[in-house]
């Protein structure tokens, strides 16, 4: 049994290798050259990009590399799981299906479970950790496409940005709210909602937008006693520190763990990146 993502996970390369994940990456696009995520750009060459008032875009997955991975997995007679970037992000999901199609006229015995996260970055990640982890502990494919299916529905993923115009030269925001988000040093709360990025609060400076995903945490997350929480970031290493102090001693989950954003969700964050992610409901 094969687990698959995409690069817009932002699960570290080392993760997916130690736990025989295979990535089908996407392409950064910089001064007009193309880049494979995870291989061909690091997370600092962004960062670097982007605090220089560039504005990287980003490109999907191509048919050809779903083909071809499906392909060589059909092959092998394995089956597997692939958990997408979600489809109002990208069209990326959307080119699986269609390759999953074309092999499985190839190969009709060909077992794969195609899942639309709804979700981005780590809201994927803890999809993908799950998946794994049953997969080592034996569970059957559709045991783990069933947790999957429920993960999709109660992950939570929160986020605050610097800048809102990434967002919305990106197409994943109006620029009438990333224009009032820039005023009065407003740092807006957003959620991945049905699959898109959403607005949920503005608030005035860093320390309330955080206290406000603290308070979020505590007040939502079900069992937080078993749940791993994640953080992702533009690398904001002190604030970060902080965040995880803060909730290891008051919220208390079983683990909090951080990673750096990767190239393809930060080319349309832009820099002061801060993201959480933690489950509503928990069995």
């Amino acid at each position: 049994m094969k687990v698959i993502v995409d690069s817009a996970c932002d699960l570290p390369l080392s993760y997916l290798q130690n736990h025989e994940v295979d990535v089908l990456p996407l392409s950064v696009i910089l001064d007009d050259k193309e880049y494979i995520d995870k291989y061909e750009i690091t997370n600092e060459q962004i960062y670097s990009f982007i605090k220089e008032g560039k504005h990287p875009s980003t490109s999907q997955v191509a048919l050809e590399k779903f083909d071809a991975a499906f392909r060589r997995l059909a092959e092998s007679k394995e089956c597997g799981i692939y958990i997408a970037l979600s489809s109002n992000l990208s069209g990326t999901y959307q080119a699986a299906v269609l390759a999953y199609t074309q092999v499985k006229e190839d190969y009709p015995e060909f077992d794969l479970r195609l899942i639309d996260s709804q979700n981005a970055s780590l809201g994927i990640a803890l999809m993908v950790r799950e998946a794994v982890q049953m997969k080592e502990e034996g569970f059957t494919l559709d045991e783990i496409e069933e947790r999957i299916h429920f993960m999709v529905k109660h992950v939570v993923s929160i986020f605050t940005v610097q800048d809102l115009n990434y967002l919305a030269e990106g197409g994943r925001l109006s620029k009438s709210s990333a224009f009032l988000g820039g005023l009065l040093n407003i740092h807006p709360l957003l959620e991945v909602v049905d699959g898109r990025l959403e607005p949920q609060e503005k608030l005035r400076g860093r320390k309330k937008v955080l206290n406000k995903m603290y308070s979020r945490l505590e007040a939502e997350a079900q069992q937080i006693e078993k749940q791993t929480v994640l953080i992702v970031h533009t690398n904001e290493v002190e604030t970060v520190k902080d965040m995880k102090e803060y909730i290891q001693e008051n919220i208390k989950p079983a683990e909090v763990i951080d990673y750096p954003i990767g190239a393809v969700v930060s080319a349309h964050t832009g820099m002061g990146t801060i993201g959480l992610f933690y489950m509503n409901e928990y069995e």
